[in-house]
């Protein structure tokens, strides 16, 4: 592996906070957080219930070569070499990395989200066009990363993740092969030692599920994406924490295991899910039908509604009927009294904001630019998981168990907010101007309040000490909705009611996965 050189080392450090106005943010919150050093080693992970793969034996990792063979001993020199010339650069490589492998990658993602999340420009004929994943580099570039989209992207990783992680452990518990510091005593180790066996090694585990679905996810960023994941590997090496045979053998399992979920991903209908001029048009005549007035677009030119058919993706932790189970009753009648009422209570948080009302507005407002609202949930979690302690398996069991629950929130939502297809607070008064933009989909439910609901009962059982704090922070957020004109009261209190059952289905799923 080459060594990096400082300017390159640099590059590869930072040059991420040149990719998006909001990605400073997210590299600043975790900046000059220590090393990992878990209070728990979890080695027992090997035997936890994976997501998709049959069982943790599914993909085989070859017998390492004995520590006494002279290939080990000529990998362990390489370490030496590598750390001979160690310099300022390499050390702030080695110390960004050893925060936590899904730490990292997660910010990466939020990263990439928040560069991809912007709506295409339209055509001069005043229609759209639309992102391709068979043309990627084509403008529209792919993907638009909206939120459910973005949910999505974060639920695959973190899944993949985890189930490469449980598999890692499995054959760490197998071989036993020893760190090589364990090995090789005058190896100058620049991370906490631990006792965890080194093969395969679960940095590269991360690393390889994270790339393949990120080039899968993100195909124009392929080159900064195997960029990171080198300065990842390099970082082990200079570390002393790995040896060559242990990287390989990781991200050898981790892309094995990351392939069957993009097998997955491929056919879970999201390709689908932006319909057509005929779909749209009948979700338009529907609601007349209903003697409801319809939601419409209030983009100019009129852009199509947002991915209409992402309601029938298939979700990880809920099946279709219960996808339709959890579809709420109908919000009130635009005619209605009560419909009238929460327009002008809109209409009145508009016209006298109050400053506390305004920073609740826009810091919830996740719009385009940004990580979006499943990517500010996994900002939140990762703040309060750095101060667990945790390890790396168990970091990934816990954002796979939230991003799971996003991603599921998102297609429940979607589906209620395409079956019902009501109208914004700004159609029906033209008055209210909202504090954040008016998001191209529509009203009922709110998707900050179904994700915000979702992802605190999943955090509460994960932290069950703050579960009151995330309670209240997701009704912050489903408030804010309120706060700056985009969404009725209904629309908020059903959607955290709704994403509150959502995050039941994960808690369920967390009591049997064994790492209880």
């Amino acid at each position: 592996m080459k060594k990096l050189t400082k300017y390159s080392t640099i590059a590869a450090c930072f040059g991420a906070l040149l990719l998006g106005g909001c990605s400073k943010d997210i590299y600043d919150r975790t900046a000059n957080i220590p090393a990992l050093i878990p209070q728990v080693a979890d080695g027992d992970a090997g035997e936890w219930k994976p997501y998709l793969l049959a069982n943790n034996e599914e993909f085989s990792v070859a017998t390492p070569v004995a520590v006494t063979n002279p290939d080990y001993i000529a990998q362990v020199n390489e370490i030496k070499a590598a750390q001979a010339d160690y310099t300022s650069d390499e050390a702030a490589l080695v110390k960004y990395w050893s925060a936590g492998a899904v730490l990292r990658w997660n910010e990466i993602m939020r990263e990439l989200v928040s560069k991809r999340n912007l709506p295409p420009y339209q055509n001069d004929d005043g229609s759209y066009p639309a992102p391709s994943s068979t043309n990627p580099l084509a403008y529209p570039i792919f993907p638009f990363a909206n939120p459910p989209y973005a949910a999505r992207a974060y639920a695959y990783v973190a899944a993949a993740q985890y189930d490469a992680l449980i598999a890692a452990y499995h054959y760490k518990a197998i071989y036993n092969r020893k760190a090589p510091y364990k090995v090789d005593s005058t190896l100058n180790v620049k991370i906490p030692k631990n006792d965890l066996p080194s093969y395969p090694s679960e940095d590269a585990v991360v690393a390889g599920a994270a790339v393949e679905l990120l080039k899968l996810l993100f195909p124009a960023d392929q080159d900064y994406i195997n960029q990171r994941a080198q300065e990842h590997m390099q970082a082990r090496i200079l570390s002393g924490a790995n040896v060559r045979s242990d990287l390989e053998a990781g991200q050898a399992l981790g892309k094995a295991v990351a392939q069957k979920f993009a097998t997955r991903a491929r056919g879970d209908r999201a390709g689908t899910a932006g319909g057509n001029q005929a779909s749209w048009a009948a979700l338009e005549n529907d609601c007349l039908a209903r003697g409801e007035v319809p939601w419409y677009s209030f983009e100019l030119p009129k852009r199509p509604p947002m991915l209409p058919g992402f309601g029938k993706v298939r979700s990880f932790l809920i099946d279709s009927l219960g996808v339709i189970a959890l579809r709420p009753g109908p919000p009130p009648a635009v005619e209605s009294e009560k419909m009238k009422q929460e327009t002008l209570d809109v209409y009145n948080y508009i016209k006298n904001p109050s400053r506390e009302r305004i920073r609740i507005v826009h810091f919830w407002a996740d719009g385009a630019g940004t990580y979006t609202p499943p990517g500010h949930w996994d900002a939140i979690a990762a703040d309060e998981f750095i101060k667990q302690d945790l390890s790396e398996v168990r970091w990934a069991r816990n954002m796979a168990l939230l991003n799971m629950t996003l991603f599921d929130a998102a297609i429940v939502c979607w589906d209620v907010k395409y079956f019902y297809y009501n109208p914004r607070p700004t159609q029906l008064n033209p008055a209210i101007k909202t504090l954040t933009g008016i998001p191209n989909f529509p009203s009922y439910i709110s998707g900050h309040s179904t994700f915000s609901g979702a992802a605190a009962a999943v955090l509460g059982h994960l932290v069950p000490a703050k579960a009151q704090v995330f309670a209240d922070m997701a009704q912050e957020a489903s408030m804010s909705r309120v706060y700056g004109g985009i969404h009725y009261l209904a629309d908020c209190q059903t959607g955290l009611e709704v994403g509150k059952k959502v995050g039941g289905y994960a808690i369920e799923r967390a009591k049997t996965d064994g790492a209880e």
